[in-house]
């Protein structure tokens, strides 16, 4: 299937992962919320269909209307979210086989009226199955996020990741390393919890950009699970600010290799 532009969308950013439990969608929810926050036009599909976790971390559960043959997508942040977690809400697993997965990708991406967007976040399932590869397949994506861990476990499977994203010709905005460090909230010394600097290092030794290190925090964590996203507070939200400049300075790098840039709001 070619890869048909999306009406409105100027940049599609995919976010993906080696593994699980690296906390790529906690990424992708704060850099969709920070590009927002910035004032770029930003909607956020969530692409991990087996485990969409975007409702929860965005504290929305309602069920998005229709109008016509187009899905409205529902609006939280400043954000425009789509999810399988709409329409399979609750602890109900999805039992879906690899056409179904397929169709209900293209749906999200050309069946939502996302209106005119500068940024379209897509969170991927972890790894490299089905569901991502269809979706980088038949997307026009501008480039790819990768998500790691500061461990070696977490850095071999990033290392697969951008492997995938060059055999499938989608350029590598850069690498992300969360859960990177941890200051004491008694002494403020820095803990490196799972080590550090793996992120970027790997990234040095692939040759694509480091984007960030972000912190683990337990603010993090009670945004995500409390439906308030860090990067919505003054004060607590600089890492993830500074990936999303990171991210659109990339994307205008990538823009002006393809062809003429885009203007986008400052």
């Amino acid at each position: 299937m070619p890869k048909m532009p999306i009406p409105g969308v100027k940049y599609l950013i995919a976010v993906g992962s080696g593994k699980g439990g690296v906390g790529k969608t906690t990424v992708s929810v704060n850099l969709a919320v920070a590009l927002a926050s910035l004032g770029y036009k930003t909607g956020l599909m969530d692409a991990d269909v087996y485990g969409p976790n975007v409702p929860l971390m965005m504290g929305i559960s309602r069920t998005p209307m229709s109008h016509g043959d187009r899905i409205q997508p529902i609006e939280q942040y400043g954000v425009k979210l789509m999810s399988m977690g709409f329409l399979n809400p609750g602890d109900k697993p999805l039992v879906w086989r690899g056409p179904m997965l397929h169709s209900v990708i293209q749906q999200f991406l050309r069946g939502v009226d996302w209106g005119e967007l500068d940024f379209l976040v897509i969170d991927l399932p972890p790894g490299t199955g089905d569901v991502a590869l269809s979706l980088i397949q038949t997307a026009p994506i501008t480039g790819a996020i990768v998500v790691t861990t500061p461990s070696d476990v977490s850095l071999e499977d990033a290392r697969k990741a951008v492997f995938m994203f060059h055999q499938v010709r989608v350029p590598i905005l850069g690498m992300v390393e969360n859960m990177s460090y941890l200051n004491c909230p008694h002494c403020q010394e820095r803990i490196d919890v799972f080590s550090h600097g793996g992120g970027r290092r790997t990234a040095e030794q692939m040759g694509v950009h480091f984007l960030a290190e972000l912190p683990l925090d337990p603010k993090v964590r009670i945004g995500g699970d409390s439906g308030d996203p860090v990067a919505l507070r003054e004060g607590e939200n600089a890492a993830f600010l500074e990936m999303a400049r990171h991210a659109v300075a990339r994307v205008e790098e990538e823009e002006k290799q393809e062809g003429p840039k885009i203007e986008i709001s400052d």
